[in-house]
């Protein structure tokens, strides 16, 4: 076909409706005035405008389109005559004298649309006559618009069931007959089209064949429109005869659109029940089909059918449906040994949809899937397709959106085996996925067989998978990452704690291969689902299974000791030192004297070794006072040892402010409310006046560095820290002491070399208002606060 440039192709259209129009203008004259001869006539030379070869099939059909629009005009007043008498079989002998066959086609399809709708001879006859008269025409464009009309003007004219043109037999086998052929027929022309012209403009021929693709699928809408076909008709002539024509006609764009077109028009419940029919056809397409396309949406409408009631499941196993289908997809894959990775991971995806649609009970059947695809896949390496990979993850993500447990997905044996072929980007995607899954539905995972299973599938989270290239990883999305794995560490339980204690021990294991940057995120989830477990065994019974083997606090503890180490590596001194007091604590609260004292001195081991920053230092000592406070397990001896080694590190810190609220802090450790045998007054009182002291250097040394004694804040902490003490009977601590106080922090206030500090002075009002309020309580409260002047 003759295609020039868009100048001409835009002259030559417009020179062709100038032509029309003028024939056509005379013809409505003609028309008008009741001149049959002329009206023929210049329909013809009119009609004479779509002989031409020099357009686009685009601008062919704008043309074509204005020769339609004239065409109904003409066909009106066929039926006007019809009406006023005039002999139709007269009529359709006229038109045969038309000079040229192109136009004479045309109006004998106008006129035999008249002819059936005036019943004179039986609508399968006309019908047969025209079809076979329209093969006259064998240029593809040209022959492709003259059927593309007959198919118009006949098809609400078809000898259909129920039609007013049916006849007395075989009606309906008439009409498929007539469209089938004229499909076929089209069909024909339109793979022509490919073969016509030089090689070098076969990409521009494939583009002009998409463009009239729809006027061969139209015939396919035809079809499944005509009331008589049933199913037993479908299966036994139309589906057979249409499968025939698209493998015979071994074109690859007609294979891959005829075959959507099927899948498309046709009824679910037709398709389901000529399974093996359709699916014996693929197999015999051209390898360049895009087979995976056609059979992926076929697999679609069947899930999506599946779906919309559960009424039709019976007839999916009726028909073997899914044992047909992977068989076909088998057999595909088989005959295109060529086929990319992509076509054959995608049919995988969507025949798995598909059994999780119609065989949600069939874990088999879900697995046997993911087992062909690792076949597939097998000695292939990691995807390097992001498209194929992209597919994977829809595979595996279908069965966790299915059953929404990961309990069911990690009974299919196949599952970690595809995810293996993933790189390791889209491996811990994939893990996220899983993760996800887990919180969104509050997965319950209660055994370490399913624990083990499910850290062998988020590997890619846990630790750096081999062969991962070591790439610069975004420390927002990585610390999203591994706090999702700690999330999932705190789901895991069991109720019975020597399954609990086998899930830890699965945990320690998989999370210790993760090297030093996931640690801190991943040891402390597992160190607090240990020690609730330690405290779920406590108990005047350590060991009630009477095993020797069971789990103990003691034993706990052990595991926990030597996983806590592991931060050292990290190193990480300072969560290490928490998670030792933790474990302190929780030794405390079993009773466990020995192993919360071991707790206590690798704490104070890592302070004094690991952690020299002086704001960690603060922190870590502050940690140690308040998690010694709590302890009520120690024995004298011990208690002193650890109270005595904390005061020496709160003195001993860098500033003066630290070590001054450090020491006052200590004074807690020598009085606690609950326990009558720690109430040591006097050293509570030494670590006060230790803390006063420190002030008052603190201020000497700002005096001589910046020539200003600076704040009082020190002194009014002391202060309340004095009545706190005074309030909870400490007998060392009296009223004087406390007036000494407030008068030593107005004097200080009120000195010229003190700082203003609006803060400060509200603190310290308000500490006094506290005093007369608790004064003017009355009662054994306002009698101990009388003495205080304020």
């Amino acid at each position: 076909m003759m295609v020039d440039g868009v100048e001409d192709q835009e002259k030559w259209l417009a020179a062709g409706i100038a032509g029309l129009q003028q024939n056509a203008f005379y013809m409505h004259r003609a028309l008008d005035s009741n001149n049959l001869r002329d009206a023929l006539k210049y329909s013809a030379q009119m009609l004479s405008e779509l002989r031409t070869s020099k357009l686009s099939p685009q601008k062919y059909y704008q043309l074509y389109m204005r020769a339609f629009d004239e065409l109904r005009k003409l066909e009106m007043f066929f039926k006007e005559e019809a009406r006023r008498g005039c002999s139709i079989i007269d009529l359709y002998e006229l038109v045969q004298h038309a000079g040229n066959i192109l136009p004479r086609l045309y109006l004998l399809c106008t006129v035999g649309s008249v002819y059936i709708k005036s019943k004179e001879a039986p609508a399968k006859d006309v019908l047969k006559d025209l079809v076979e008269m329209c093969r006259g025409i064998q240029n593809p464009v040209r022959g492709l618009f003259l059927r593309s009309y007959l198919s118009q003007v006949s098809r609400d004219k078809l000898p259909d069931i129920g039609s007013e043109y049916e006849g007395d037999s075989d009606t309906v086998n008439d009409a498929v007959e007539f469209v089938i052929q004229n499909f076929t027929e089209m069909n024909k022309l339109w793979v022509r089209m490919q073969h016509q012209g030089p090689a070098r403009d076969k990409d521009k021929r494939e583009k002009e064949r998409s463009e009239l693709r729809d006027l061969v699928g139209k015939n396919l809408h035809v079809l499944s429109q005509i009331e008589g076909v049933d199913l037993d008709m479908y299966k036994e002539t139309v589906l057979p005869r249409i499968l025939e024509q698209v493998v015979n006609c071994k074109d690859e764009i007609a294979q891959c659109y005829l075959m959507d077109c099927i899948i498309q028009v046709f009824p679910d419940e037709y398709h389901l029940q000529t399974l093996e029919i359709l699916l014996s056809a693929f197999p015999q397409l051209q390898p360049s089909v895009d087979i995976k396309t056609v059979l992926s949406r076929l697999m679609e409408r069947l899930s999506n059918y599946a779906a919309s009631s559960t009424e039709v499941l019976p007839e999916f196993l009726q028909v073997e449906a899914f044992s047909k289908l992977n068989n076909a997809i088998g057999k595909v894959i088989e005959t295109q040994a060529d086929m990319p990775i992509l076509g054959a991971v995608t049919l995988y995806s969507s025949l798995l949809t598909f059994t999780l649609h119609v065989h949600p009970d069939r874990l088999d059947y879900a697995d046997q899937v993911l087992g062909a695809c690792v076949t597939k896949l097998s000695g292939k390496g990691k995807l390097q397709d992001s498209k194929a990979t992209k597919q994977i993850v829809a595979l595996l993500s279908a069965p966790l959106e299915k059953y929404n447990d990961i309990v069911t997905v990690l009974k299919l044996s196949n599952y970690p085996s595809v995810m293996e072929y993933l790189d390791s980007e889209t491996n811990k995607i994939m893990a996220t996925v899983i993760i996800q899954s887990i919180m969104k539905n509050n997965t319950h995972i209660s055994t370490a067989d399913k624990v083990e299973a499910l850290f062998e599938l988020i590997k890619g989270l846990i630790k750096d998978l081999d062969g991962a290239p070591h790439e610069e990883v975004d420390e927002d999305d990585f610390k999203e990452e591994q706090n999702s794995v700690a999330r999932l560490i705190q789901m895991l339980h069991n109720e019975d704690p020597e399954e609990m204690f086998k899930i830890i021990c699965t945990v320690r294991k998989h999370i210790l291969t993760g090297g030093p940057k996931r640690l801190p995120f991943t040891v402390p989830p597992l160190v607090f689902s240990s020690l609730k477990l330690a405290r779920q065994l406590q108990g005047p019974d350590e060991n009630p299974f009477g095993e020797e083997g069971s789990t103990t606090p003691k034993k706990i503890f052990q595991l926990l000791n030597q996983t806590i180490e592991t931060l050292y590596s990290v190193p990480s001194p300072e969560l290490a030192l928490r998670l030792y007091l933790q474990c302190a604590e929780a030794a405390n609260d079993c009773d466990l004297e020995p192993v919360a004292y071991e707790f206590f001195t690798q704490a104070y081991i890592l302070y004094e070794e690991e952690i020299s920053d002086s704001r960690a230092q603060v922190t870590a000592i502050h940690l140690i006072i308040g998690t010694l406070q709590r302890m009520h397990v120690f024995g004298v001896e011990n208690r002193d040892t650890l109270t005595h080694k904390a005061t020496g590190y709160s003195a001993k810190l860098l500033k003066k402010p630290d070590q001054c609220r450090a020491v006052y802090a200590c004074s807690h450790l020598f009085w606690v409310d609950d326990q009558d045998s720690i109430k040591d007054g006097e050293r509570v009182l030494l670590c006060l006046k230790r803390a006063l002291r420190i002030a008052n250097a603190a201020q000497q040394m700002s005096n001589v560095t910046r020539g200003s004694t600076g704040s009082v804040t020190l002194f009014v902490e002391i202060l309340n820290k004095y009545l706190y003490f005074f309030e909870k009977g400490n007998p060392q601590i009296n009223a004087d002491a406390i007036q000494s106080l407030i008068e030593l922090i107005t004097a200080e206030m009120q000195s010229d070399s003190s700082t203003p500090d609006p803060a400060v002075d509200a603190f310290f009002a308000s500490t006094l208002r506290y005093i007369q309020f608790q004064k003017q309580k009355g009662g054994a409260v306002g009698e101990k606060y009388e003495p205080i002047k304020v």
